[in-house]
């Protein structure tokens, strides 16, 4: 090999090197973490839980569809439907939030809040 091929080849190693070396030193390492869920804090309905259904749920669970999770019914809904019983992770609210047709459309640290909040007795707060 002629002088020039190996100086052209050693700057396309070089290059190449220190391609590999930035796209490695590069990459960031993204965790999303869910904020911790306290189940010693007192969950309410109004500030806690409907904002989840409103959030997640009323496109279905509007007037139409059972439980009725609109603001103003979704309690009455939920505790006349039988939806929020001890325990707390056999309910049929819990366990429908955790079946495979529901689960990815909350968050986990949404439905640990419901988890808690029916523990805590599912209040009207």
């Amino acid at each position: 090999m002629n002088w020039e091929t190996r100086k052209i080849r050693k700057i396309l190693t070089t290059i190449f090197f220190i391609t590999i070396i930035s796209g490695v030193m590069s990459c960031e390492d993204f965790k999303v973490t869910q904020p911790a869920v306290d189940p010693l804090a007192t969950w309410s309905l109004q500030t806690d839980i409907q904002p989840i259904f409103n959030n997640n749920c009323n496109s279905c669970h509007g007037a139409t569809r059972s439980p009725n999770l609109r603001e103003g019914k979704s309690y009455t809904a939920l505790t006349n439907g039988g939806y929020v019983t001890l325990p707390a992770d056999k309910s049929k609210l819990y366990s429908t939030m955790e079946g495979a047709e529901h689960i990815s459309r909350s968050t986990e640290t949404d439905r640990l809040k419901v988890l808690y909040w029916i523990t805590q007795g599912a209040k009207n707060n």
